[in-house]
């Protein structure tokens, strides 16, 4: 018994550990936040600043803040959880009750359309195996969630380039107007862009939009 248990605990807190690094990329708002943010540099025309680092520094604090209570709950559960692991049978419950507080934030910020989609992938997919097809299979949620993340990512992105586009194409045409061809548009547009972003306290809109963005329930 004891020499079971010499194993087993090692074995939850290496499967923990990734576990949370894993879920901080793929179970928050990280993948929709550095989707949008890095749209809107290129929108803007400023191809590395900010740097892809900072972007993914923001993107990440971002995903913390909103996803603190998921890991609050997550945490709290651990702590609550008998962790007096001897066999592997009582791993999976305790794994089950740290991944439920994940679990309900992506059900409750999954595209139901995008679960559906899955669920059905899911039947051609494991046609044949053991494993449980239904919208409540957590490896049939999180792909639907990733889904929905990098569509409302993009939809997000398509609403910050159309103002400025309109810069662009407007830009170009006084250039092309004034017979300044070999003027290149984007070095002529970016002011104007920050101007227009900084006019319309765009970072303070663009964070509340996300960050309210997401249900807990």
């Amino acid at each position: 018994m004891e020499n079971s248990l010499d194993i087993v605990a090692p074995l939850f807190t290496l499967f923990l550990i990734p576990f949370y690094l894993l879920a901080a990329i793929t179970l928050t708002s990280f993948i929709k936040v550095t989707v949008v943010l890095l749209i809107l540099r290129n929108a803007i025309g400023l191809q590395q600043v900010p740097s892809t680092i900072i972007v993914m520094a923001l993107a990440l604090f971002l995903s913390a803040f909103v996803s603190m209570p998921v890991f609050e709950a997550s945490i709290f559960a651990l702590t609550t959880a008998d962790l007096n692991l001897e066999t592997i049978d009582q791993f999976l419950p305790v794994m089950a009750q740290v991944a439920a507080p994940f679990q309900s934030f992506v059900l409750n910020n999954v595209e139901p359309e995008q679960l559906a989609f899955f669920t059905e992938m899911a039947k051609e997919v494991w046609q044949g195996s053991s494993m449980e097809v239904s919208e409540n299979n957590f490896f049939v949620q999180v792909p639907a969630f990733l889904i929905s993340e990098l569509s409302r990512g993009f939809q997000i992105g398509l609403l910050l380039y159309l103002p400025f586009t309109a810069i662009d194409l407007a830009i170009t045409t006084i250039l092309m107007a004034l017979g300044m061809q070999q003027v290149q548009p984007s070095m002529i547009a970016a002011p104007f862009k920050l101007v227009l972003f900084i006019f319309i306290d765009g970072w303070d809109k663009l964070i509340e939009g996300l960050l309210l963005s997401y249900n807990y329930a």
